[in-house]
């Protein structure tokens, strides 16, 4: 028709394709959708259902339920050896030192100032050398020199029995830095950071628990505190073989490396929230002035009652409660870094301050042997809350999480106030049990305010 478009076959303008165009327009697809991620349809979801995919949502269930790694399940098997070993020896020194060889009690609190304030020099000197050699070869090493303490009951001059109780227990401060790195970097997201270590803590106070029950069916059947003493070289060099079965801490810390390879850092640069780090810091030094070593309530429930068993009982019902809270409770202390600062201040060294206030008022009414031991029960509590929340709080406000300067600050913060707090209450101790206690729950409840007020300046500094 004239005037009217003319209908053209598509053959007659444009040419046919081939075989071979065929097969190249079709072997460029995987490139195409290759080239464009926004066509994955698994991207797709999460982008605009903002829905984790199947495969997300099984690794996250798988995680919640593994986050008890080889790794983890070794440092903490390591931990509870440890105690079982150690804490047997610290659950029986004061029972040793002055009820069988009749030496004061303030020479007691001397030993036990010696050990923790030597143990605040040697956490940072350890926290340091481990940041070079590597906290895994450092925490093996102080781990096998433990057994010096287990030597102590060899000898019955008390000045070689407190140096090497002494000497054992600056190995054990050596490695405790670097033990915790280890647990750190073995944590595989940081929400389960504060049951990982609640889970450390009860099979460390777990150890020390089952150390109370050995020591007590050795003192019931008559056994040496020399025996005793030697016996405890077995489970500290279990520790140590389970300890090399966990594979964190091989390297330098990437802290040192980074400040190795970079001198141009400025000096005075503030590390992130190190306000909130040095309230955790301060105030785990006044708790340390009020965590007298536990040898002390063990001497006066055996005084008391004059029986030595049930001295070591106290120290089980301690130990025991210390465990179950950090086992049990691990998993509701943690949430918003206020409220971990909240739940250190008011249910870790507040409650610490109640449990003295208990002893007092058994001791000054005379109340008998079971409210006493609920005092020990409070104090316990006490730890594991405290044990729980210090450490998951340094690795979180520290800027160097990878680092152990953080937790060799934190060990030695502990171990100064523990020197004079236990210097300090072998002296109040000649005068009276109940000024002994009297100190320690006051500096509990100044580390507690310290907490609170610290936990107001977060909004502020996070």
């Amino acid at each position: 028709m004239k005037g009217a478009a003319q209908f053209r076959p598509y053959s007659s303008t444009l040419p046919e394709p081939n075989a071979h165009d065929l097969f190249h327009r079709a072997s460029s697809l995987p490139s195409l959708f290759a080239a464009r991620p926004s066509c994955n349809i698994k991207n797709w979801s999460q982008k605009y259902t903002g829905k984790m995919g199947i495969s997300e949502r099984e690794s996250s269930i798988n995680l919640q339920q593994n986050w008890r790694t080889k790794d983890v399940w070794s440092i903490s098997l390591s931990a509870f050896f440890a105690d079982l070993g150690y804490q047997s020896v610290l659950a029986a020194f004061p029972l040793f030192l002055v009820l069988d060889m009749h030496e004061p009690v303030w020479e007691y609190g001397l030993a036990m100032a010696l050990s923790y304030g030597g143990g605040a020099v040697f956490s940072l000197v350890g926290a340091r050398l481990g940041d070079r050699i590597g906290h895994r070869r450092l925490a093996i090493i102080g781990n096998c020199l433990i057994p010096l303490l287990s030597l102590s009951a060899l000898f019955a001059n008390p000045a070689w029995a407190i140096g090497l109780l002494s000497g054992g227990w600056w190995a054990r401060n050596l490695r405790s830095p670097s033990r915790r790195v280890m647990l750190n970097e073995a944590v595989p997201a940081d929400e389960f950071r504060v049951r990982i270590f609640g889970f450390l803590h009860a099979l460390d106070v777990g150890g020390a628990a089952a150390a109370a029950i050995l020591v007590m069916i050795a003192l019931k059947h008559g056994a040496p505190f020399r025996l005793l003493f030697l016996f405890t070289i077995v489970p500290l060099v279990v520790s140590s073989l389970m300890l090399t079965r966990a594979t964190t801490g091989r390297r330098p810390s990437i802290a040192h490396d980074r400040s190795a390879s970079s001198p141009a850092t400025p000096k005075n640069a503030a590390p992130r929230h190190s306000a909130g780090a040095k309230a955790i810091f301060l105030s785990t030094a006044l708790y340390g002035f009020t965590f007298y070593s536990i040898g002390f309530p063990v001497l006066t429930v055996a005084q008391k009652t004059g029986s030595n068993v049930l001295g070591i009982a106290a120290f089980l019902v301690f130990q025991g409660f210390s465990a179950a809270t950090g086992y049990l409770l691990a998993r509701r202390l943690g949430g918003t870094l206020f409220r971990r600062f909240v739940n250190l201040g008011l249910y870790g060294y507040l409650s610490s301050a109640l449990g003295a206030a208990v002893l007092i008022l058994d001791i000054h009414y005379k109340l008998g042997t079971l409210e006493y031991l609920l005092g020990m029960a409070v104090l316990g509590f006490a730890l594991g809350i405290i044990e729980t929340l210090e450490p998951s709080l340094v690795a979180v406000m520290s800027e160097k999480i990878g680092s152990g300067r953080s937790f060799g600050a934190l060990s030695s913060s502990r171990s100064v106030g523990l020197f004079v707090g236990n210097l300090v209450m072998g002296l109040l101790y000649q005068l009276g049990p109940s000024w002994s206690y009297g100190y320690a729950g006051i500096m509990a409840a100044a580390a507690a305010l310290i907490m609170v007020l610290a936990a107001n300046r977060l909004p502020a500094q996070i």
